[in-house]
Parts: structure tokens; sequence; C-alpha cells
């Protein structure tokens, strides 16, 4: 039997072209692209028999299993096809790796898997494996296809399970969001009304702002173009009840928080005083920009209540869907007769969480098990458990045991750091489905990376965005983490939110919200951007595209001290400003500024060992282009910089053969070398982070050797890097220098 099937998966793993491999490796799932809920029935083939009737019965067993290869073939044909070229070029890479895939896949488990996930790309949505289905024993083998083949992969308790359509509310479920008290912000979110001379409105107008001050979270600006500002104050003490959170989350929530709470707060109340007001912010559902999420203090708190807030809002939706049709089956409607039904959008996926490492996506989705699970003694049902844990999980022992960094490093860079990925989750009636197709979701979990695959780019063939049309609740978790990644795919992410959708994905339109078909769903999505730090680029995304007609909020917090207190070595700081008159030109005035006024003073030979920090690639680019051009003694490391490259520049640079190291910013975040022998340090463009403006001055004291006195560092800057430059000289300095006639600034540092 064992070696049959494996004959039979190698054929099938013949027939698929290199990409689609590869794509089945990465994903084990076929491209969203062909996840298409359709209500039609097939229609009947007309087979007609052969002239030859006087055939066996084996060689018509023979020929009905060829016939059915034959159609999984032209199932295949529908997917993206690849150039010969490409699989010649792809060929030795992939060969390899579907031979390991099938080494590794001895034991019966995995033989079901593998085949599992070939049928899943076979057919038009993904089906629940039966290795999760506790009515199999782990390492059996499905029956035998020769009966139906097309029941061996579906589980067709799970698929009702978690349809919206088929499914209605259970007596002990909760009750339904639609009949609990007006007071519920959610029922005043979705059913509120704009009118078409509000939208015109807020189009061309200003928003209002307001300015608070609150215990916890300090500075915030409210501002809104759709209502007037109220006065929005956290309260002292907050009741259960007037959170209105669905069940079962008003008895797990406790004890899956209580790891935060200590002392009197562990029996007195159920949030931080940081999460109480999140939350409350959260829950008024007006959009929120936190700076201050950091993952060494308080990251895990701020994951725990968005989380909380995710999980409620699906499971409000979800029981107004199930509780309408309940009404429906007992009075009996039509589709289209009565107007009152209206609760959903034009897709299911109603919340996308943006996270950029797998092990975030592991975190998130334990959370939402232990939201609905809570301490209860009946488990709730959650497929593709083994699955998603080998797949999103770690081995500790793959990390090196000698490795040092940064507290703050290893906070970051814990579990599977993997950036490629995405995955849907389905939520109904204590049961959780991972990897459910996506237009079968309700929440979706995935990197940028993971969606920019999906959602391509103009002129490509194979692109999809239509499930991201009625997402009612973007989350955007450590948005820093982008800034060194590809912030290209986080603009590309944003500007295909809430379009209309290029295909019905058989939704009954007469159960779609009518704000949803004006195509006004961008101004009931409330987004939650969570990041360590201020900056540009993302207050521009929160500007831009966050228009929630409730509001929004951002948390302004100015930096009292900066990051050059932490300097331990004596040194001098250089701040020399350039004079910039447009952002647009900025970056071309930097270069010619460097060139022109601070690169000259570091041409002779007694300044050598120059450390050149550079934060954008772009201009490390540029620059190490001039140095070849100048035939400049130097070396450069970026991100892409190979292994044995790295070691071959650290070494010359501390040796003195090369009088410059350019230096990526980038490669810094990932890598957290310390570089040797530095004696002359220039800051090309202040530090993202603000940290590591101190970290790289502190490395001068690694190769200490008595030149203490020679040691320099300067640093560029313009009027349009005020938040930089506060957040390393800190508020009143950066007020000051930004005023004052002189465009030089010295700063010393280690005084005794």
């Amino acid at each position: 039997m064992g070696k049959r099937r494996s004959r039979g998966r190698s054929q099938l793993l013949s027939t698929m072209t290199k990409k689609q491999k590869k794509h089945l490796r990465d994903f084990g799932e076929e491209h969203p692209f062909y996840d298409r809920v359709s209500q039609k029935e097939a229609k009947p083939q007309i087979c007609q028999l052969s002239e030859s009737s006087d055939t066996s019965h084996s060689e018509s067993e023979s020929e009905e299993e060829q016939e059915h290869i034959s159609g999984y073939h032209k199932l295949l044909a529908t997917l993206k096809n690849v150039s010969e070229e490409e699989e010649e070029e792809e060929e030795e890479e992939d060969d390899s790796a579907v031979a390991d895939e099938e080494m590794t896949n001895e034991d019966g488990d995995e033989d079901v898997r593998v085949e599992e996930e070939i049928a899943e790309l076979a057919e038009t949505h993904e089906r629940v494996s039966p290795a999760d289905d506790p009515k199999e024993k782990d390492g059996e083998e499905p029956p035998d296809g020769s009966q139906n083949s097309s029941k061996e992969f579906t589980d067709a308790k799970h698929e009702s399970l978690f349809s919206l359509e088929t499914n209605f509310l259970e007596e002990d479920g909760g009750g339904s969001s639609s009949q609990r008290a007006p007071q519920d912000p959610f029922q005043q979110h979705v059913n509120r009304e704009l009118k078409e001379k509000e939208i015109q409105a807020a189009a061309s107008s200003s928003p209002t702002t307001q300015q608070l001050k609150w215990p916890i979270l300090g500075q915030l600006v409210f501002s809104s173009k759709f209502q007037k500002m109220e006065t929005f104050k956290p309260p002292k003490d907050i009741d259960l009840k007037s959170l209105h959170l669905q069940k079962p989350l008003e008895s797990t929530w406790k004890k899956t928080n209580s790891q935060f709470l200590s002392g009197p707060q562990k029996s007195n109340s159920l949030f931080t005083p940081l999460q109480k007001e999140l939350f409350l912010i959260m829950n008024s559902y007006r959009d929120l920009f936190y700076p201050e999420r950091t993952a060494l203090k308080n990251g895990e708190e701020v994951r725990h209540v968005y989380c909380l807030h995710a999980i409620n809002h699906v499971l409000k939706a979800n029981a107004q869907v199930l509780a309408n049709n309940s009404r429906r089956r007992s009075q009996k409607l039509g589709v289209g007769e009565d107007d009152d039904f209206r609760d959903q959008g034009l897709t299911r996926p109603k919340v996308l969480i943006v996270v950029p490492f797998r092990e975030a996506a592991l975190r998130v989705v334990q959370l939402f098990i232990s939201l609905l699970e809570g301490d209860s003694k009946k488990k709730i049902i959650v497929s593709n458990k083994k699955r998603f844990q080998g797949e999103y999980g770690s081995d500790p022992e793959e990390r090196p045991p000698n490795l040092k960094r940064p507290e703050d490093y290893e906070a970051v860079f814990v579990g599977n750091i993997d950036d490629h990925f995405r995955i849907g989750v389905a939520i109904l009636q204590r049961s959780i489905r991972l990897y459910a197709p996506f237009y079968s979701s309700d929440i979706l979990i995935a990197s940028p990376l993971g969606l920019r695959t999906i959602i391509g780019g103009e002129g490509e063939k194979k692109r999809d965005f239509d499930f991201l049309s009625s997402v009612e609740l973007l989350i955007i978790d450590q948005v820093d983490i982008y800034l060194m990644q590809n912030w290209e795919h986080v603009l590309h992410l944003m500007n295909h939110m809430n379009l209309l959708p290029l295909d019905s994905h058989g939704v009954d339109f007469s159960r779609v919200r009518m704000w949803s078909l004006n195509n006004w769903a961008k101004y009931y999505r409330q987004t939650l951007i969570f990041g360590a730090l201020q900056d540009a680029q993302i207050n521009s995304v929160f500007n831009k595209h966050c228009v929630n007609a409730q509001g929004q909020v951002a948390v302004r917090n100015v930096p009292v001290t900066g990051s050059i207190s932490h300097v331990l070595v004596q040194l001098p700081h250089v701040f020399q400003r350039m004079d910039a008159q447009d952002l647009p030109l900025v970056i071309d005035d930097r270069f010619h500024f460097f060139i022109n006024k601070i690169l000259p003073q570091y041409r002779d030979a007694v300044m050598s060992h120059t450390l050149i920090y550079v934060p954008s690639y772009f201009d490390f680019v540029r620059l190490r282009n001039y140095f070849k051009k100048e035939e400049l003694n130097f070396t450069h490391i970026c991100e892409y910089t190979q292994k044995s490259g790295v070691s071959r520049a650290r070494h010359f640079f501390l040796q003195g053969e090369k009088q410059f190291l350019l230096l990526t910013e980038r490669f810094h975040f990932y890598k957290r070398y310390t570089i040797k022998g530095i004696r002359n340090l220039i800051f090309y463009e202040l530090p993202t982070y603000p940290h590591f403006y101190s970290e790289v001055c502190n490395m001068l004291r690694a190769t200490s050797r008595g030149e203490e006195a020679t040691w320099t560092c300067t640093v560029l800057y313009s009027k349009y890097d005020a938040q930089r430059l506060a957040s390393v000289v800190g508020v009143e300095r950066a007020a000051q220098m930004l005023r004052s006639p002189k465009n030089v600034h010295l700063f010393v540092t280690g005084e005794k």
C-alpha cells in the first residue's frame, strides 16, 4: 500500500510545474486566486461508452483510474503555466527540494499530509485534512479512492460547522448581538448611516482636533472629519457589562490576561492600566496609532488586548448573521424579500492582522484559542492545529547557543522569523479552522510580503485583492519592522484596502450592508497601528489611509531625554545642519552636502578608520558608486552582503587596510555586529531607531588603544529630521538647534 501511494504521489508531483511545487511547499495550499466560493452546481458530463464492450472488470477499473488522473491534469492546467526556460532555471533547486520532502515523509502522518496537500491543490477550495479529524487515528491511511475519491479529503462535519450560510444561532450561543443593548459600540458603529453630503464634506474639509492627556498613554490627539469632538476621558473603574464582551470572552479573558496582573490588580481589575486605556479606545471603534509598543516591555500586553478586540468583533458579527439566519428560517422569507437582514460585507473576511514574522502569527492564534477555551473542560475544535504548529513553530536547538545580542534584539527575533506567510482563520461556535480559504475565513493573518504576492501588481495575470474589500478591522502590529523589510509592501496593501470586488464570490446581496454596496467601507474600517517609534512614513499612512468616521486617536508623546544620554564613551558630537529648501530635494541636498563639505575633511590618511552609517539602502548604493568612481580606499557592508564578504570587510577595516567602511542600517538591525576599529564616525542621516545612535557610538570602545582623544562623530540633519533629532538629543535641544542661526552644534558625552 505504501509503495503504491508513493508512486501515485510521485506521478502527481511530476505533473506540477516548478512554481506550483514551490508554492505548495511554502504555503501548503493553492494560490488564493483560486479560492472561489461558488453556489452553482457542477454540470453533469455526458460520457459515451466505447464500442468495445468486451473488456474485463479489471480493465474497466484501470480505465477509470486513468480517466480520474486526466481530470486532475485538467484542474492543474488551470494554474499558471511556467515557461520552459524558467523551469530549467529552477529545476535543480526544486527537484532537490521535492526529493527532500519525499525523504521526510516516511511515516503515516506525513504520507497523509502530503497527499492531502495535493488533493487541496486540485480542489477549488481547501478542505479540512482527514488527519485532523478526531475520528481517525494518527498515522492511519485514508481508504482507497476507488468508490469516491472526492470524499476522501472532505470533512463534511467541519465544512458545515464553519459555514455561515447553513448555520443558525444555538440557544446557548450567547445571544445575538442585534438583541443586545443599543449602547453596544459594535451596533452603533455598523448601524451608523452616513450621508452623501457627509462623505463629500469630509473629502474637502480639514479634521477638527482636540488634545487630551491621559494618565498612562500620555498626550493624545483626537481628530475627526465627520463629527464634533467630545470629551473622551478614561473612567477610573471599568464595569464588565459596559465592555459588551461576547460570550465566552467575559469568563476567559481574566485567566488569559492574568500573567500581566499582580497584587491588588489581579483581584480588582481585568486589565493593566495600559490595556484599560487602549481597549477603551479600541472598543469605541476609533482608529488608533500607538508608537510606544516595544517587544521588550509591553509588546505582549498590547497583543493580548488587540486580540481580545478582534475576536470580540468577529463573534459579534457572526452571532448577528446566525441570529438573522434563524429569523429568516422561522419567517420563511425568500431571498430579497426583507431588507432588515443586512448584516455582512461583500466578502466574509472581517479582520486583517498584519504581523512581521511567523512567531507573531503563532502567538496570535494561540491567544485566540485561549480566549475561546479558557479554563473550560470542554476543548474547542481546532482544525489543522498540528500542521500549523509544525509550520509556524520553531526548534530551540536551531538557534546558535553562543549568540550574544542586545535584549531588544532577542525579543524581536525570537522563534520562527520567516516573513513570507499568510493564513486564513474561520471562527464559529467555539471552533477554529486554520488554513481556511480566504473567502471562507473571518480573520486573515499575514505578513506584508505574503499579501504582496497575492495582490500582485498592474499587468499581472494571477492577482487577487477582493478578500480585502470588506475588512472592518485592520491591525498592523510592529509597524516599525516593516521599515526594515520593505515599506512599499505596506503602501501597496493600503492602496488595495476596501475596494469593490471584481467578482461576487457567491455573496447574497440582500444581506450586504448598504454602506458596503455604496463603496464606503473605508469609512467604517477601524485601523489599529502599533509600533516602537514615531516616523514620518508611518504618520503619513495613518493620516492618509485612516478615514474612519468614528475619528482617529494618535499618541504624541515627545521624548524628554534623547538616546545621546546613553553614549558611554567620551566623544565630541558635531551636528551639522544642511539647508534643504524642499522635501523632495532633501536626498540630493544631503548627498551634495556630504561630498562637498564633509568628505573632504576625511580624505586625509590621518582620518583613517572612518565608519559611515547610512540608514537608506538607496543612499548607500549612491555613495558606493561615488566612492568607486573616485577610487577611494573603502569597503562596504549591507544586508545583502555574504557572510564571507562581511568577515573580509570587518578584517580590512580593523587592520586599517581600508580607510572607509559604508554600513547600512538594515544590516545593523538584522545582525547587530560590533564593528571594531572605529575612530571616526559619520551619520549620513539620523538613525530610524533612536537607540541605534548610542549603540553605534559605543562601538568605539570595542578597540580602545589610547586613541580616545582623536575620536570624532559627525551627524548630518535638516529641518525635516525634527522627529529623529528630538529622539536623539531630546525635544528641548532639538528645538534650539532648529531655531538657532548656527549650522554647527557640539555636544560632548562621557565627561568625567
